[in-house]
């Protein structure tokens, strides 16, 4: 799975919270959260002045960013299921340092092999 394929997937599966997402599909969907949030850090900084396009490129960052939350958690629960764990375990994150360092860990794991609770297994079934 390559870049554009994990994001068309993660965005295809905007609010679905069932079933499992493959690593690739949750890391690439991160990296481009991450890219679009370096982007307004930087266009944010450069342009202090706040003239009207740099307002107005924060303005459609923001909303791009918005749009990305969903999906964002989706892929996360399926990336979770994935592992065998619940979607609740992503209130995790809300545990300074701790939560954040279980979520890496288990993001990073490989998936049950083999069908589990949640669904098919995606290596499989891609």
């Amino acid at each position: 799975m390559n870049f554009s394929e994990a994001v068309r997937s993660a965005l295809n599966k905007y609010a679905t919270f069932e079933g499992r997402a493959r690593r690739a599909e949750y890391w690439y969907f991160a990296l481009l959260t991450t890219v679009l949030s370096i982007a307004a850090q930087i266009i944010g900084v450069a342009g202090r002045d706040g003239g009207l396009i740099t307002l107005l490129l924060l303005a459609v960052l923001a909303l791009i960013s918005l749009a990305l939350i969903i999906p964002g958690i989706a892929v996360s629960v399926r990336r979770l299921h994935d592992t065998g764990r619940s979607g609740w375990f992503l209130l995790l994150a809300l545990i300074p340092v701790v939560g954040g360092i279980l979520l890496l860990v288990w993001t990073c794991t490989r998936g049950t092999e083999g069908p589990n609770r949640f669904g098919a297994d995606p290596i499989v079934a891609a």
